[in-house]
């Protein structure tokens, strides 16, 4: 008896996992930092 596989099934198993795996990368990925004047920032927020 030969051994058939489920196309259909295949594809979605290897689309889910994809998918968790892409999820997580784009939960941990870290934004890229910027640098920041805070002396400027401060300024800004002055009562003139």
């Amino acid at each position: 008896m030969g051994v058939t596989r489920l196309k259909r099934k295949d594809r979605r198993n290897s689309n889910n996992a994809n998918n968790r795996v892409t999820t997580i990368k784009r939960l941990t990925a870290k934004p890229v930092i910027k640098n920041v004047d805070v002396e400027a920032i401060k300024k800004s927020f002055e009562v003139k």
